[in-house]
């Protein structure tokens, strides 16, 4: 029988713990963000239990091959500070121990960044049951001069 899949106190807190940027263009910008898992569909995990999970995913989960649908608020800092979002389309592919020591993602999506539209593309590596990560999304748009923004990830769940 499989346990029943849902949001605790203890993972709300979690979830309140940004994941900090550092973004690259035309100046140098730092951010928080947060991220959000609406869905996501794991072909990595064992094959008695459901490989849909719903806004709370085990990290085994997503570190065992898995594609997620992402929403991700944030805050820029810089001259003036301004809101910004990601969302998109993310797939994990574990590398090393099922991804519980490394795996890789590769992902595209919408970006809203200072106020401009771009499409996202992102690759990011997770070590430690993929608690920690290193991520780099590139936006593409004319208006935003290639900006580049690396981060660092802390996901729980």
């Amino acid at each position: 029988m499989e346990p029943e899949i849902r949001p605790s106190l203890l993972w709300t807190g979690a979830q309140l713990l940004p994941s900090v940027d550092v973004s690259f263009g035309d100046s140098t910008r730092a951010g928080l963000h947060w991220q959000v898992t609406p869905l996501l569909w794991s072909w990595g995990m064992n094959r008695q239990l459901s490989p849909w999970r719903a806004f709370v995913a085990e990290p085994l989960t997503r570190q065992n091959g898995s594609l997620e649908l992402f929403v991700a608020p944030g805050v820029t800092f810089g001259e003036t500070t301004t809101a910004s979002l990601r969302t998109g389309l993310r797939a994990y592919i574990p590398l090393v121990e099922h991804g519980e020591g490394m795996s890789i993602s590769f992902g595209a999506g919408y970006a809203r960044y200072r106020k401009q539209n771009a499409a996202a593309l992102e690759v990011g590596a997770y070590f430690l049951f993929g608690v920690l990560g290193l991520q780099l999304t590139y936006l593409v748009n004319a208006d935003i001069r290639r900006t580049v923004i690396a981060s660092i990830r802390l996901r729980y769940f």
